[in-house]
């Protein structure tokens, strides 16, 4: 019987119905400790149990039978907190004969998780969160799956990660997860619903009193000691006695565990003893306890006086405090050498070596070269389960055993990478600053100096991320040192630091005798130097399948830079082409942490060829990724793409909140946006002055950067100061010169018949346009020109381009443009422009997430393959179809398939 729960129970049955019902979702119950988050999990595991049968509902409804329903369940343990994927192991173990049916990746992930393979995990930590996705939804292909995790604080980090990133993923499977935690800041589950479980009031708790056949005149001061938490009214009932209780100024929580430590006190010493082993323990494995206990010279008969006061239960193989506060009262009730005495016989009497090397870790107390090698072993494991937090902090405790000095320095290196790797820049840095003080060997140095740059990169500190590689150079050997070079160069680009940039390229040319061309065409870039700059990074690009030469410590940061590359050269279809295949390469190998910036750098590409709901799909699925795998950064750098979306279609409000919430560091994409919407909007004087002047070295040369030069040289001739655009202009056609794209050379020709007023220019420009790329640029183009023709009095020319500029205006849903070349093809002669809506594309009618579904459908991909590639359940693939082809008007894939998407 649940007291004062009644709206708590029936937002769980509708979760339940919903499941029965095809739809997924997720909840987290939060309270205190004692709240009862346990008794709504067991209540709704039993309405579930009876909705199978067709018996009365916790609501009063009866269920009818339907396919039935699986429950999964597992429980945080608090001694298991540090154990790679320890919860989702309980969660999954039951079901391990579903795993074959998994793509060969997710498969192999969660083999490793089980240990039931030799499988060689990728190096993705959020690939298991895929595979759990991926086998829930499985599961529910068979009837409703409910799956319940109780005490989610003391989830390990590993398994926490995993299942919150299937939470959030959840839509269309038929499958209910509930997870109950107690109200600990560091138990966070953003995207997650949460229902905070409030205490009793004093009718409920006098209702459970009753029911307890407490006397009522005595309710009132249980009912005020306990603040209405239903464990602390159940256990102050039962420990009442004829002295008067004082209201001692503890929290709830403290309170019971000290009455439950007074119960404790009050056993025998053996079955203290025996209840210790099994809260030291933590998992209830009765076969390690009782060979633990043998050791200590008790057994399982001494837990017979803990069983008749219920404070513990023995069932099924499994040994179980009623509740987990009982076993925190047991453990901090004993004195430290009883617990490392426990302790101590658990490490002997274990099997399994990552349950040795955890209690192992709670006996020594000083250096210990044996314990130092078993913990550093466990960390490796960890380690090829991709479980990086846990394996961090064991190589962390084994760097602090020791006896090496050396092995001390690499461990923590090492524990700072994975630390780094598991999202925690912080602790990583600290690490890496902790080993460097003790590393004496080049090589080491190198990647301790390679990971404080990448901490300093992730936490916002750019410039120093290049400097300090660049100060670390001369201690490295020269393959190491031209890694650090490299990487510093791309940071210090990243970064818009100019003279990193040039440093790194002086010292490659120096150091190794040959220039990179990489670095050396970057520093030619912040020289302004488009011309022999640019040729070079093509180079680098033409070479980029043999980058054997970089260390895998720095790979990432080289790679980013390389899928800029393209954007940097003007050269769209093969940035594209770059992006594409980094997004499928991503995919494919399921690099999910990878995935959110190969998005970014496609949706620039997409919204250049004019493909704007690509383009938002692929920044809504990067958004939700990196708020997925907690990427909060990388989800501030999205802002741009948006913006100049918005720019394009004169949404100002949407183009300055993207901009109020923008960092001044990462403001340079945002800022070329508000140029642009300035333009569009006829503020030609904001639009001059924003970025004058222009931002300095590599910020010149980013995608929206160079756009942004011929927008000023606009708003300054528009102004009637044509003199302040001849900066702009030498810069524009400097790199138009030096770049093969077609689009870049009409761009500068088109800027060039503004400043002389000739109509030349602007016809060559269109002839270069012809040859395809940058629609809203080829629009523009034919804008100007159409103005300059109708200027000359000649309305028939003026009036063909203004049409075609029009035409992709609406397209693109530019609407300031579009006003304005309406205007000029009226003062043309066009008699009827009207405010024409264009005629509707189908995309337009989906989601982001359904035109990726389509469009990969439409191309031949199966519903499991398009999981796959999407991070998604099948069941919600075909949910997504099941819902574009009434808005497409088609009615299977085969009718897709003719159809033109754009």
């Amino acid at each position: 019987m649940l007291y004062g729960r009644t709206s708590e129970q029936v937002r769980l049955a509708r979760l339940l119905a919903d499941a029965r019902a095809g739809r997924s979702g997720a909840l987290l119950l939060r309270g205190e400790a004692g709240i009862g988050k346990t008794a709504l999990l067991d209540w709704l595991a039993g309405t579930a149990a009876a909705q199978a049968g067709g018996e009365i509902t916790g609501d009063g409804e009866t269920a009818g039978v339907g396919r039935e329903l699986r429950v999964l369940r597992a429980t945080g343990v608090e001694p298991e907190a540090d154990l790679a994927f320890g919860g989702l192991v309980q969660l999954l173990w039951p079901v391990q004969d579903r795993l074959n049916a998994l793509p060969e990746p997710q498969a192999a992930a969660l083999r490793a998780v089980l240990g039931t393979g030799r499988e060689q995990r990728g190096p993705d930590r959020f690939l298991t969160g895929l595979a759990v996705l991926t086998v829930l939804a499985d599961l529910a292909e068979d009837g409703p799956l409910l799956c319940l995790v109780d005490d989610a604080q003391w989830l390990d980090r590993a398994t926490a990660e995993a299942l919150l990133f299937a939470a959030r993923r959840l839509a269309a499977e038929g499958v209910a997860m509930v997870l109950a935690g107690r109200d600990d800041p560091g138990f966070a589950a953003p995207g997650i619903p949460e229902l905070p479980l409030p205490r009793l009031n004093f009718d409920d708790s006098s209702r459970l009193l009753a029911d307890r056949g407490r006397a009522p005149a005595l309710h009132s001061q249980i009912i005020t000691e306990s603040a209405g938490n239903p464990l602390a009214l159940i256990e102050f009932d039962a420990a009442r006695s004829d002295r008067p209780h004082q209201h001692a100024p503890l929290p709830v929580a403290d309170r019971v565990s000290c009455a439950f430590r007074a119960r404790i006190d009050g056993l025998p010493d053996r079955t203290r003893l025996m209840m210790l082993i099994a809260a030291a323990e933590g998992r209830g494995d009765l076969p390690l306890l009782l060979r633990a206990s043998e050791l200590l010279g008790v057994d399982l008969g001494d837990l017979a006086e803990a069983e008749r006061t219920g404070l513990m239960y023995v069932m099924d193989g499994t040994v179980t405090f009623r509740h987990p506060l009982i076993a925190s009262a047991t453990y901090q009730g004993a004195v430290l050498a009883r617990r490392i005495a426990v302790h101590r016989a658990l490490a002997e009497a274990a099997t399994d070596p990552d349950c040795r090397a955890r209690h192992l870790l709670a006996v020594v107390t000083g250096p210990d070269q044996e314990a130092a090698l078993e913990l550093a072993a466990a960390a490796g494991r960890a380690r090829g389960r991709t479980a990086y937090a846990a394996a961090s902090g064991l190589f962390g405790h084994a760097a602090r055993l020791t006896t090496d000095p050396r092995q001390r320095a690499s461990w923590l290196a090492e524990a700072a990478v994975l630390a780094l790797a598991a999202g925690h820049a912080a602790q990583a840095g600290r690490l890496a600053q902790e080993a460097d003080e003790l590393a004496d060997d080049p090589a080491a140095g190198s990647r301790i100096a390679s990971v404080r740059a990448a901490v300093a990169f992730e936490l916002g500190d750019r410039n120093e991320a290049a400097h300090g590689l660049l100060a670390r150079v001369g201690d490295a050997a020269p393959p190491e040192a031209s890694g650090l070079l490299r990487t510093a160069a791309a940071y210090g680009w990243l970064a818009g630091d100019a003279d990193a940039v040039r440093t790194a390229a002086g010292r490659l040319a120096t150091g190794a005798g040959a220039a990179d061309p990489l670095v050396e065409g970057l520093a030619r870039l912040c020289e302004d130097d488009a011309e022999n700059g640019l040729p070079l990074l093509t180079r680098f690009l033409e070479g980029r399948p043999g980058t054997s030469g970089t260390r895998d410590a720095d790979e990432q940061a080289v790679r980013m830079l390389a899928l800029t590359c393209g954007l940097i050269l003007g050269d769209d279809e093969a940035a594209l082409g770059l992006a594409s295949a980094e997004v499928r390469r991503c995919r494919s190998q399921a690099l999910i942490g990878e995935l959110p910036y190969a998005l970014d750098v496609l949706a620039q590409t997409q919204v250049l060829a004019g493909r704007h709901r690509d383009a938002e799909a692929a920044v809504t699925e990067a958004e939700e990724i990196a708020r997925d795998t907690g990427m909060r950064r990388r989800l501030v750098r999205l802002g741009a793409v948006r913006a100049r979306m918005a720019a394009i279609e004169g949404d100002a409000r949407r183009v300055r909140e993207l901009a109020d919430a923008t960092p001044a560091a990462l403001r340079t994409g945002v800022d070329c946006a508000l140029v642009l919407l300035d333009l569009g909007l006829g503020d030609f004087g904001s639009a001059l002055t924003r970025l004058d002047p222009p931002p300095p070295g590599p910020d010149r040369y980013t995608w929206l950067s160079l756009s942004t030069a011929a927008d000023q040289i606009e708003a300054a001739v528009r102004l009637g100061q044509p003199e302040r655009a001849e900066e702009a202009l030498r810069h524009c056609e400097s790199w138009a010169r030096a770049t093969t794209a077609p689009w870049a050379q009409a761009v500068a020709l088109r800027c060039r018949a503004l400043l002389t007023d000739r109509p030349e220019p602007y016809a060559q420009a269109l002839h270069l346009h012809e040859k395809g790329g940058r629609p809203f640029e080829r629009a523009r183009t034919e804008l100007l020109y159409g103005e300059w023709l109708r200027r000359a009095r000649r309305p028939n020319e003026a009036r063909d381009v203004l049409r075609s500029a029009l035409a992709t205006f609406e397209r693109l849903r530019a609407e300031p443009w579009a006003r304005r070349a309406a205007a000029e093809l009226r003062a043309a002669g066009e008699r009827r422009v009207a405010a024409r809506v264009p005629a509707e594309n189908p995309i337009d009618r989906l989601t982001p997430q359904e035109l990726q579904v389509v469009r990969l459908a439409r191309g031949g991909s199966s519903s499991r393959e398009i999981a796959a590639q999407l991070f998604l359940s099948r069941r919600t693939v075909e949910h997504h179809l099941y819902k574009a082809y009434p808005k497409l008007g088609v009615g299977s894939r085969r009718e897709l398939a003719l159809l033109d998407l754009g």
